[in-house]
């Protein structure tokens, strides 16, 4: 059965399980991301853990889960799944909102509509026009008398995603650090080689561990943002390649963790205290060369990963210097593939990369050295607007690498 909900209406779900998908029609000029708050009676959050985003894409309890947006034609789609038999004690609401974080607004925004799907149901939400907002209230699930019901919102801000946050009562300490597209800390990789990778997940009282236990997989894997990682077969030779479409100037680095707690940036450019290094540990992690422009459709660098015991992990790097003729990573069409030449190659795409054209660096994911084999693990992070600064990795909390953005030395002028 289908049902349209007008505006500031509310109805009762035929059941507390399904999800709800936010489409609209892709267009370069629009970077939209979908956010979940876990709220209480007094519409506020009860911590970090309250915030649902493609940084934290999943509940401790279960009640929500983000799925990575995916394209369909002209259209583009974000989907939330929930689970209202889920909600954990304290929470009664769920606001799912949306920001436009290329910073053109939801005015230009065309055929935008919401869906809540249960059981063989669905309920169309539709908006009217908007002005110069950057954030929305799209809807909220809420519990009523053991009922699950449905409120069409779509009530608009014009302070994004801070204004959001401030609203539900999240503490908002910079821009950067509640700003899906630029996040300061992702990706964590087991110090000691163990067959799950265990994930912490932030919470306002202490840290919740969920284990994601993992199969080797073969044939040509597709990786998304937030989605689960892969173990592949640890060959004598693995090569990581970066593609993008003709037409600017990018170079490709590798950082390496060590066992010893050290960071090697393998690069054919040097930063700030730290010179260029085409190899590391005789050949343990190459770079291939420099490519500059040429006129064939598609360029590549490529890095080769002759894994020992002494690396932890390999996190590469897509950069593309100011004085390049910088072109977004969106527009060029920016993967990496990573290949072990017996028979498995998985490949990450800047599928959420905006149009902006300073935006320098992109982080597709990370590789985990163990001795079952490689973790490649998702994680498509960018850089703040204008910044020349190249990641940095550390050992954080339970044993864990962490990359943070921007934090590294500024890389030497190309």
């Amino acid at each position: 059965m289908n049902q349209l909900l007008q505006m500031g209406a509310n109805t009762v779900l035929h059941s507390p399980k399904g999800h709800v998908a936010v489409s609209y029609e892709i267009s370069n000029t629009i970077d939209i991301s979908l956010t979940a708050f876990l709220l209480t009676d007094a519409d506020k959050v009860q911590g970090d853990s309250g915030i649902i985003f493609y940084n934290q894409p999943t509940s401790s309890s279960g009640v929500a889960t983000l799925i990575p947006p995916v394209n369909l034609g002209d259209t583009k789609v974000h989907k939330l799944e929930f689970d209202m038999s889920k909600v954990p004690q304290g929470i009664t609401k769920i606001a799912i909102t949306l920001t436009e974080d290329n910073g053109t607004g939801f005015s230009n925004v065309k055929n935008l509509k919401a869906e809540i799907f249960t059981d063989n149901n669905s309920i169309q939400l539709t908006p009217s026009s908007f002005a110069k907002e950057n954030g929305i209230v799209v809807l909220e699930l809420y519990v009523r008398n053991g009922q699950t019901k449905a409120r069409s919102v779509w009530r608009g801000f014009d302070s994004g995603l801070e204004g959001l946050c401030r609203n539900y009562g999240v503490e908002v300490e910079s821009e950067e650090q509640i700003s899906p597209p630029e996040p300061k800390t992702i990706a964590q990789v087991p110090k000691e080689p163990i067959k799950a990778v265990t994930v912490p997940e932030n919470n306002s009282n202490q840290t919740v561990v969920s284990t994601i236990s993992l199969e080797k997989v073969k044939g040509n894997i597709s990786l998304d943002k937030g989605q689960k990682p892969v173990l592949i077969e640890k060959t004598p030779e693995i090569t990581a390649t970066v593609s993008w479409k003709t037409g600017t100037d990018y170079d490709i680095y590798a950082l390496v963790y060590t066992k010893d707690g050290r960071q090697v940036d393998v690069a054919m450019f040097g930063a700030q205290g730290t010179p260029s290094l085409r190899q590391f540990g005789n050949g343990a992690v190459e770079h291939m060369g420099d490519v500059g422009r040429n006129d064939g459709p598609i360029k590549t660098e490529v890095i080769k990963l002759r894994l020992n015991n002494d690396i932890l992990a390999v996190v590469p790097v897509v950069y593309s210097a100011q004085s390049n003729g910088t072109g977004s990573f969106y527009r060029y069409k920016v993967s990496m593939s990573i290949d072990n030449h017996r028979g498995t190659s998985v490949t990450i795409s800047s599928n959420n990369a905006n149009n902006n054209d300073t935006i320098y660096t992109c982080v597709p994911g990370i590789l985990h050295n163990t001795p079952d084999g490689v973790i490649i693990s998702p994680f498509e992070l960018y850089s703040k607007r204008n910044s020349e600064r190249r990641p940095k990795l550390k050992m954080g909390p339970s044993n864990m690498v962490e990359v943070i953005m921007d934090k590294g030395p500024v890389n030497d002028y190309k």
